[in-house]
Protein backbone atom coordinates (compact mmCIF):
# COMPACT_ATOMS: atom_id res chain seq x y z
CA UNK A 1 0.00 0.00 0.00
CA UNK A 2 1.10 3.65 -0.55
CA UNK A 3 1.59 5.61 2.43
CA UNK A 4 -1.45 6.80 4.50
CA UNK A 5 -3.54 4.38 2.49
CA UNK A 6 -3.76 5.78 -0.45
CA UNK A 7 -3.25 3.18 -3.48
CA UNK A 8 -3.48 -0.32 -3.26
CA UNK A 9 -3.43 -3.37 -5.53
CA UNK A 10 -6.15 -2.67 -8.23
CA UNK A 11 -7.42 0.30 -9.46
CA UNK A 12 -9.27 1.69 -12.10
CA UNK A 13 -5.83 2.22 -14.02
CA UNK A 14 -5.08 -1.34 -13.83
CA UNK A 15 -2.71 -3.47 -11.54
CA UNK A 16 -0.05 -1.45 -10.05
CA UNK A 17 3.39 -2.51 -9.17
CA UNK A 18 4.84 -0.50 -5.99
CA UNK A 19 8.55 0.11 -5.16
CA UNK A 20 8.21 -1.76 -1.67
CA UNK A 21 8.85 -4.95 -3.35
CA UNK A 22 10.47 -6.32 -6.23
CA UNK A 23 8.97 -6.81 -9.73
CA UNK A 24 9.38 -10.57 -9.49
CA UNK A 25 7.64 -11.15 -6.27
CA UNK A 26 4.80 -8.79 -6.87
CA UNK A 27 4.01 -10.49 -9.95
CA UNK A 28 3.70 -13.82 -8.65
CA UNK A 29 1.21 -12.96 -5.78
CA UNK A 30 -0.92 -11.63 -8.97
CA UNK A 31 -3.61 -13.87 -10.08
CA UNK A 32 -3.18 -15.60 -13.20
CA UNK A 33 0.64 -14.68 -13.06
CA UNK A 34 3.43 -17.31 -12.13
CA UNK A 35 7.09 -16.86 -11.93
CA UNK A 36 9.17 -19.86 -12.82
CA UNK A 37 13.02 -19.81 -12.78
CA UNK A 38 14.28 -21.88 -16.08
CA UNK A 39 17.63 -23.03 -16.61
CA UNK A 40 18.61 -22.72 -20.59
CA UNK A 41 21.94 -23.76 -22.62
CA UNK A 42 23.21 -20.52 -24.71
CA UNK A 43 25.72 -19.40 -26.39
CA UNK A 44 27.60 -16.84 -25.37
CA UNK A 45 31.10 -15.60 -27.36
CA UNK A 46 31.29 -19.12 -28.88
CA UNK A 47 30.50 -21.51 -25.97
CA UNK A 48 27.51 -23.11 -24.56
CA UNK A 49 27.01 -22.20 -21.29
CA UNK A 50 24.16 -22.86 -18.80
CA UNK A 51 21.69 -19.28 -17.26
CA UNK A 52 19.20 -18.86 -15.30
CA UNK A 53 16.06 -16.94 -16.32
CA UNK A 54 13.42 -15.79 -14.45
CA UNK A 55 10.79 -16.51 -16.95
CA UNK A 56 7.09 -14.69 -15.96
CA UNK A 57 3.77 -16.59 -17.47
CA UNK A 58 0.42 -15.15 -17.76
CA UNK A 59 -2.39 -17.84 -17.96
CA UNK A 60 0.07 -20.50 -19.10
CA UNK A 61 1.53 -18.00 -21.80
CA UNK A 62 4.85 -16.85 -21.87
CA UNK A 63 5.05 -13.11 -21.66
CA UNK A 64 8.25 -11.62 -19.86
CA UNK A 65 11.71 -12.41 -18.41
CA UNK A 66 12.77 -10.68 -14.94
CA UNK A 67 16.14 -9.66 -14.77
CA UNK A 68 17.79 -7.51 -11.38
CA UNK A 69 20.91 -6.09 -10.83
CA UNK A 70 23.94 -8.48 -12.43
CA UNK A 71 20.89 -10.82 -13.94
CA UNK A 72 21.27 -8.73 -16.68
CA UNK A 73 24.64 -9.22 -18.12
CA UNK A 74 24.45 -12.79 -16.61
CA UNK A 75 21.50 -13.88 -17.84
CA UNK A 76 19.84 -11.27 -20.25
CA UNK A 77 22.92 -10.52 -22.04
CA UNK A 78 24.50 -14.04 -22.66
CA UNK A 79 21.11 -15.20 -23.99
CA UNK A 80 21.56 -12.32 -26.43
CA UNK A 81 25.35 -13.54 -26.93
CA UNK A 82 26.46 -9.86 -26.36
CA UNK A 83 29.48 -9.16 -24.50
CA UNK A 84 28.95 -5.66 -23.21
CA UNK A 85 32.67 -4.75 -23.15
CA UNK A 86 32.48 -4.26 -26.40
CA UNK A 87 29.69 -1.55 -26.33
CA UNK A 88 30.05 0.34 -22.82
CA UNK A 89 32.74 0.97 -20.57
CA UNK A 90 31.33 0.33 -17.32
CA UNK A 91 28.81 -1.83 -16.21
CA UNK A 92 25.28 -0.31 -15.13
CA UNK A 93 23.15 -2.43 -12.88
CA UNK A 94 19.00 -1.52 -13.38
CA UNK A 95 17.23 -2.56 -9.66
CA UNK A 96 15.05 -3.86 -11.88
CA UNK A 97 14.49 -4.79 -15.46
CA UNK A 98 11.86 -6.53 -17.37
CA UNK A 99 12.15 -7.71 -21.14
CA UNK A 100 8.26 -8.22 -22.34
CA UNK A 101 7.98 -10.19 -24.91
CA UNK A 102 5.01 -8.62 -27.03
CA UNK A 103 6.40 -5.27 -27.12
CA UNK A 104 10.13 -6.21 -27.80
CA UNK A 105 10.54 -3.87 -25.03
CA UNK A 106 13.47 -4.29 -22.13
CA UNK A 107 12.01 -1.42 -19.65
CA UNK A 108 14.50 -0.48 -16.88
CA UNK A 109 13.22 0.26 -13.93
CA UNK A 110 15.10 2.56 -11.15
CA UNK A 111 13.85 3.02 -7.60
CA UNK A 112 14.62 6.09 -6.35
CA UNK A 113 13.81 7.04 -2.53
CA UNK A 114 15.23 9.89 -0.44
CA UNK A 115 14.28 10.71 2.96
CA UNK A 116 16.72 13.89 2.85
CA UNK A 117 18.97 16.02 0.31
CA UNK A 118 21.15 14.00 -1.06
CA UNK A 119 23.22 12.33 -4.01
CA UNK A 120 19.62 11.10 -5.05
CA UNK A 121 18.55 14.43 -6.33
CA UNK A 122 21.49 14.54 -8.96
CA UNK A 123 21.26 10.79 -9.98
CA UNK A 124 17.94 11.73 -11.63
CA UNK A 125 19.69 13.51 -13.98
CA UNK A 126 21.72 10.73 -15.39
CA UNK A 127 18.63 8.85 -16.87
CA UNK A 128 19.54 10.13 -20.74
CA UNK A 129 23.09 9.15 -20.16
CA UNK A 130 21.90 5.62 -18.99
CA UNK A 131 19.17 4.62 -21.67
CA UNK A 132 21.97 5.32 -24.59
CA UNK A 133 24.04 2.95 -22.55
CA UNK A 134 21.57 0.73 -22.32
CA UNK A 135 20.38 1.33 -26.48
CA UNK A 136 23.88 0.54 -27.43
CA UNK A 137 24.08 -3.06 -25.38
CA UNK A 138 20.32 -4.19 -26.79
CA UNK A 139 21.23 -2.86 -30.24
CA UNK A 140 22.74 -6.25 -31.41
CA UNK A 141 19.19 -7.92 -30.87
CA UNK A 142 17.20 -5.20 -31.80
CA UNK A 143 15.34 -4.45 -28.61
CA UNK A 144 13.61 -1.38 -27.81
CA UNK A 145 14.56 0.35 -24.21
CA UNK A 146 12.12 2.46 -21.68
CA UNK A 147 14.05 3.92 -19.00
CA UNK A 148 11.59 4.48 -16.01
CA UNK A 149 12.19 5.72 -12.37
CA UNK A 150 10.07 4.79 -9.67
CA UNK A 151 9.90 7.47 -7.19
CA UNK A 152 8.42 8.00 -3.48
CA UNK A 153 6.31 11.13 -2.78
CA UNK A 154 9.79 12.84 -1.65
CA UNK A 155 10.07 13.90 -5.45
CA UNK A 156 6.90 15.52 -5.62
CA UNK A 157 8.23 18.78 -4.16
CA UNK A 158 8.29 21.79 -6.78
CA UNK A 159 12.09 21.77 -6.28
CA UNK A 160 11.90 18.72 -8.81
CA UNK A 161 9.97 20.37 -11.60
CA UNK A 162 13.13 20.74 -13.68
CA UNK A 163 14.22 17.91 -13.13
CA UNK A 164 11.29 15.81 -13.34
CA UNK A 165 10.65 17.72 -17.06
CA UNK A 166 14.06 17.05 -17.78
CA UNK A 167 13.22 13.37 -17.83
CA UNK A 168 10.44 13.76 -19.51
CA UNK A 169 12.16 15.64 -22.42
CA UNK A 170 14.57 13.20 -22.94
CA UNK A 171 11.99 10.18 -23.67
CA UNK A 172 12.44 8.57 -20.25
CA UNK A 173 10.05 8.51 -17.62
CA UNK A 174 8.85 8.28 -13.71
CA UNK A 175 5.55 7.61 -11.74
CA UNK A 176 5.55 8.15 -7.90
CA UNK A 177 4.74 4.95 -5.85
CA UNK A 178 3.37 3.14 -8.43
CA UNK A 179 3.64 1.86 -11.96
CA UNK A 180 1.02 0.89 -13.62
CA UNK A 181 1.16 -2.70 -15.31
CA UNK A 182 -0.04 -1.98 -18.41
CA UNK A 183 2.89 0.69 -18.70
CA UNK A 184 4.88 -2.10 -18.59
CA UNK A 185 2.86 -3.47 -21.59
CA UNK A 186 1.81 -6.93 -19.14
CA UNK A 187 -1.40 -7.97 -18.81
CA UNK A 188 -3.79 -6.85 -16.43
CA UNK A 189 -5.50 -9.12 -14.10
CA UNK A 190 -9.37 -9.20 -14.43
CA UNK A 191 -10.89 -8.15 -11.05
CA UNK A 192 -13.77 -10.86 -11.85
CA UNK A 193 -11.46 -13.88 -12.16
CA UNK A 194 -11.51 -16.50 -9.04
Amino acid sequence: MIRNGKGGGNTKTGLIFEGKTDLGTFLSLQQGYEIKVENEYVVFKGERVNISVRTVYYLGNKVAELYKKNEFYSALLKKLDIDWKMYISRKLLPDDSIFVIAENTVFIIECKHQQGNGSVDEKLQTCDFKKKEYKKLLSKANLDVEYIYLLDDWFRDPKYKDVLDYIHSVNCDYYFEYIPLYRLGLPVPNENME
